[in-house]
């Protein structure tokens, strides 16, 4: 099981844990949530729990609990810009589907 982190991502999630001032790394994971089921969660990490797996791509740590790797397995993480808006995109190849908002999704 994986997930990766672009470089992209990786630059973005650098400056924001240097601007925090502090971190491991971010925590992805996936809760019950939105019109098609599920949604994902990001949160920094300062203490990894002791289940998590830990995946590392230029030199970003991602922490996902096991729950949640059984949704995200295969995942590119990425950050993306749009006018003004921008952010970080996963490229998830388990969704079947996603709502109308892109708020949330099914596998």
């Amino acid at each position: 099981m994986t997930i990766s982190v672009t470089a992209a991502a990786a630059k973005h999630v650098s400056g924001q844990l240097a601007t925090r001032g502090h971190g491991e790394g971010i925590r992805i994971g996936v809760k019950t949530s939105g019109c098609s089921g599920l949604a994902y969660v990001l949160e920094f990490v300062d203490q990894p729990a002791t289940e998590d797996q830990i995946f590392e791509d230029f030199g970003v740590k991602v922490f996902v609990d096991p729950k949640s790797l059984v949704y995200l397995d295969g995942t590119v993480v990425d950050f993306a810009q749009d006018g003004l808006n921008q952010g970080l995109e996963f490229k998830n190849p388990n969704v079947n589907g996603e709502c109308g908002c892109g708020e949330s999704f099914t596998v």
